[in-house]
């Protein structure tokens, strides 16, 4: 029997050069759950990851890494996998249509159509608008908190990790939104500020306070520097047409 991914010789179950098996287990219902726990990497449990975010973000985060990568779900995947739980929940109870509808209320939508478009897509794609946005904050971040070391792609897979957090946040207080009818949006964002504060700090030294300030500060300018880039090139656009 020769390996069918490499055309290697095989006298076991699986081809020693590539590994791949001999015979090909059959497609089932057995397969695709263990596929879906394969790439969400659900071995340990996302709720694990989510509480090991919660109780100490920085030294979990570190402990990723530094030593350990299999202990928290895959970042990119925590993400994009987050922010679909928020878009279902903010789906659900339609308050991402509320805030629209406040926006084109004063005319900014028909004014500005390109640019709408765009925060459009980027409403309906948490998951690579927050990675867009965590590039602008990880510039930020290292330029604030470069003594310690790290590249931009250990910054990148921090916040990573960090806007998986928010996107659960912001999902709880759109469930209350939906249930209440209170916009709660300031309150939401004001939250998810305090964490990114508090899990970068951590993550850098927790026992300096100066971290947290900085921290705090490195999110918000990262914040806006990203909408000023999405409106430049939104408004741009918006009078390159007309």
């Amino acid at each position: 029997m020769t390996c069918k991914n490499c055309g290697t010789g095989i006298t076991s179950k699986f081809c020693p050069d590539c590994g791949q098996p001999a015979m090909l287990k059959r497609i089932d219902a057995h397969y695709i759950t263990h596929e879906i726990q394969h790439v969400l990497h659900f071995e340990r449990g996302i709720l694990y990851t989510i509480r090991e975010l919660v109780t100490a973000p920085g030294k979990n985060v570190q402990n990723y890494i530094s030593e350990n990568r299999s202990r928290l779900v895959k970042p990119i995947i925590f993400v994009i996998v987050t922010s679909l739980v928020y878009s279902i929940i903010a789906h659900f109870f339609h308050t991402e249509e509320r805030y629209m509808q406040s926006i084109d209320s004063h005319g900014i939508e028909s004014k500005l159509v390109i640019t709408s478009n765009i925060f459009r897509w980027l409403r309906d794609h948490y998951g690579y608008a927050n990675i867009i946005m965590g590039f602008f904050i990880a510039l930020w971040t290292k330029l604030f908190f470069k003594k310690y070391g790290y590249n931009l792609f250990e910054i990148i897979i921090l916040l990573c990790f960090i806007m998986g957090m928010t996107m659960l946040i912001y999902a709880l207080f759109a469930i209350i939104d939906g249930i209440t009818h209170q916009s709660l949006i300031l309150y939401a964002t004001l939250v998810t500020f305090i964490y990114y504060s508090w899990a970068m700090g951590q993550f850098f030294d927790k026992a300096k306070k100066i971290n947290y300030f900085k921290a705090f500060a490195a999110s918000i300018i990262g914040f806006f520097s990203y909408l000023v880039v999405i409106l430049f090139i939104g408004i741009t656009l918006d009078i390159l047409i007309k």
